[in-house]
């Protein structure tokens, strides 16, 4: 009888997510009816600011599954906004500005890969002067080639396109089917994502090289050019952000336009807890809450606007408490930061 007892198997445990998400999905749909606030225009509006931050911490995640950090991902975030909007312009093409920027991303990637994959120097520190390195050399273009002269340059930025049917669902249609082309592109990476991470040798190969690379070479996993190859992607990604920071946010490229974006997608890995659907929740979460700060500042309230430097400042701080409350619960790759020496 105790024998019968001990080997039952224990009751299924029940999912609580679609419950909570049709509670929260109800409570906002009557916030909406009842006040008259464009809940629709605001989510839509969290989503696309969303998708640079996405696409960066996307970036990221792959470095650091490899056991690698990059903070220049500031750095590459900005030149490929420069890079994407300098070929859009000359180029008058908005597909172009897109690989021209991922490209952009690319090189300054690769410097990363070159001086900490194959030279092995501190990656922080490497990862501080390719910020730097990007804020100069993007900053002294802009004015050679386009402040200089004085005018306004703006293009035409990619338009939303909305998805039959799905766009017309009650505040999550406008937010997730009717967005620009680069917004769906940031979903699709997240599915490959996820499916790479469970289903793949490379993604295999990556947790691997980032947990136990000692392992992994001595079962044949080719360490460096993992890692090489998680650092070009993140470079690609990285690029991808900027350019829709410029071709899809705004319609313009501004001095030091990543604004901390960067550092924020470093937080978001943490947050997200190094897993794809994490990242692209917690990354949601940080595109309402500055959309939320532009709202308050729009707002008719003054002292709201006499103090929008505070206002401002509210993405930032929630980085501060999500990565106060995150980081002990959260575990990252056993390897990340540390450099592997074959013996």
């Amino acid at each position: 009888m105790s024998h019968t007892l001990a080997s039952s198997p224990a009751p299924p445990r029940k999912r609580m997510w679609p419950w909570l998400f049709l509670l929260g999905y109800g409570g906002l749909l009557a916030i909406h009816l009842a006040s008259g606030f464009d809940l629709e225009s605001f989510l839509q509006s969290g989503v696309r600011i969303a998708t640079p931050l996405l696409l960066a911490a996307l970036g990221e995640l792959i470095v650091e599954k490899a056991g690698l950090i990059n903070i220049g991902i500031e750095g590459i975030v900005l030149v490929g906004a420069f890079g994407g909007f300098a070929a859009a312009y000359q180029l008058e093409s908005l597909y172009l500005g897109v690989i021209a920027g991922m490209f952009s991303g690319l090189l300054l990637a690769a410097l990363f890969g070159l001086l900490c994959v194959t030279l092995r120097n501190d990656q922080i520190v490497v990862g501080a002067a390719l910020n730097f390195i990007a804020i100069g050399a993007t900053g002294l273009l802009y004015q050679i080639y386009y402040a200089s002269s004085g005018s306004a340059h703006t293009l035409t930025p990619f338009g939303e396109i909305g998805i039959p049917g799905l766009e017309r669902i009650p505040l999550l249609g406008p937010a997730f089917f009717s967005q620009t082309v680069l917004t769906y592109l940031a979903f699709l990476l997240v599915l490959l994502f996820v499916f790479l991470k469970g289903k793949t040798r490379l993604g295999f190969h990556l947790e691997a090289v980032g947990e136990h690379p000692r392992a992994a070479d001595a079962a044949g996993i080719p360490v460096g050019r993992v890692r090489w190859f998680a650092v070009l992607i993140e470079g690609l990604l990285g690029g991808l952000a900027g350019a829709s920071l410029s071709l899809a946010s705004s319609n313009t490229f501004n001095e030091e336009m990543s604004n901390g974006r960067g550092y924020i997608a470093l937080a978001i890995v943490i947050f997200g807890r190094w897993n794809p659907l994490g990242i692209f929740g917690a990354a949601l979460f940080f595109g309402v809450a500055t959309a939320l700060q532009l709202a308050l500042q729009a707002t008719d309230i003054e002292a709201l606007k006499a103090n929008y430097p505070y206002l401002q400042m509210l993405p930032y701080l929630l980085t501060l408490l999500v990565l106060t409350f995150s980081v002990g619960r959260a575990r990252a790759p056993s390897e990340m930061g540390k450099h592997y020496h074959r013996e």
